[in-house]
């Protein structure tokens, strides 16, 4: 991890607004706008970019997509321009907290992934092109959104590692727990055998 030169009270400030930053739910909002309704009523009722596709609308989806990682993109690059390298990964772990643990809806939100690939494109950006790759990769391959999300989460401590930048090792690898907490079901539902695939409109909870 970098070197905590900022004071603590800055990094509270950075950690707090990364975290309303990313507690914008646009899947939702971009649905709504699209005239698609709840996305909570949709599919699995996440609010993420995969479910938001599950109605339908590929420009709604991708919209979702840019939404959820430019707002952790966005925190990072606020944050180490106004305090410095240490804000940045606060406020982009707040950002990813925000996301998954919304304030305005009940503490009920996504799942994270394109908020971390987009705050870790900020923060390291061949590390993020590396985890972009390997969700795609995965994606690809075997047509599971979970598996490619739990992959790419997973190897990106790898990447930081191999890719010289050590010091976000630690961050994204708390990261890449939270992302496998969050997944828990699919995790389950990939070992039945019963993960739906993508493209599938009507998958079980919590997919």
């Amino acid at each position: 991890m970098p070197a905590l030169a900022s004071d603590p009270l800055v990094l509270l400030l950075w950690g707090a607004l990364g975290y309303l930053l990313g507690s914008v739910p646009f899947g939702l909002l971009v649905a709504r706008a699209w005239g698609l309704g709840d996305v909570r009523a949709i599919g699995s009722g996440n609010i993420g970019a995969t479910n938001v596709l599950r109605t339908g609308s590929k420009g709604a989806a991708l919209l979702t997509l840019l939404l959820d990682g430019g707002k952790g993109a966005l925190a990072v690059l606020l944050a180490r321009l106004w305090a410095g390298e240490d804000a940045a990964q606060a406020a982009g772990l707040m950002a990813f907290v925000g996301h998954c643990f919304p304030a305005w809806l009940g503490f009920r939100g996504g799942k994270g992934v394109a908020t971390l690939l987009g705050l870790l494109l900020a923060l390291a950006w061949p590390v993020g092109v590396a985890a972009c790759l390997t969700w795609a990769a995965v994606a690809a391959a075997l047509r599971y959104s979970s598996l490619a999300a739990l992959s790419a989460s997973a190897f990106a401590p790898i990447w930081a590692v191999l890719l010289g930048r050590g010091e976000a090792a630690l961050l994204l690898l708390v990261l890449a727990l939270l992302v496998h907490l969050r997944h828990g079901a699919n995790i389950r539902r990939l070992l039945a055998g019963t993960e739906p695939r993508l493209g599938a409109r009507r998958p079980g909870p919590g997919a």
